[in-house]
């Protein structure tokens, strides 16, 4: 499968390049306020808990996705997040308990994402400037 480009683009204007991962937003854009998230595991959970709706979660932890998700680790019914941001995606799950990639679950729950992106500078301009659609 080939890569597709994305582009997260905040607000004043600051761009971070990436490549595309999950399901492709709407009309090829997805819109929320982006946030950050420190947590090293419990991703699945951060993405199915409701107090994150309508936010772009960006994950602080370079590698994200590395145990897969399953039905049992979700906080609700269904992700709330609008989108997420990783440094780097693992394609392949390596837990047992796994039934599916994060990137098979982004994609079979409607969340798109974009991989690649350098998360640290993200986070560092989000502290500064403060979180932002």
């Amino acid at each position: 499968m080939t890569a597709r480009e994305g582009l997260l683009v905040l607000a004043d204007g600051t761009t971070f390049e990436g490549e595309l991962v999950g399901a492709p937003p709407p009309g090829g854009v997805a819109t929320g306020e982006v946030v950050f998230n420190t947590v090293l595991a419990g991703y699945q959970a951060v993405l199915s808990d409701p107090r994150y709706a309508g936010q772009i979660v960006t994950f602080t932890y370079p590698h994200i996705g590395n145990y897969g998700t399953n039905d049992r680790d979700d906080e609700s019914r269904r992700p709330f997040v609008r989108g997420v941001v990783v440094r780097e995606l693992a394609r392949r799950p390596s837990s047992w308990r796994a039934t599916g990639s994060l990137d098979d679950y982004l994609r079979s729950h409607g969340v798109p994402g974009i991989a690649g992106v350098d998360t640290r500078r993200l986070t560092r301009h989000i502290r500064e400037a403060g979180s932002m659609p």
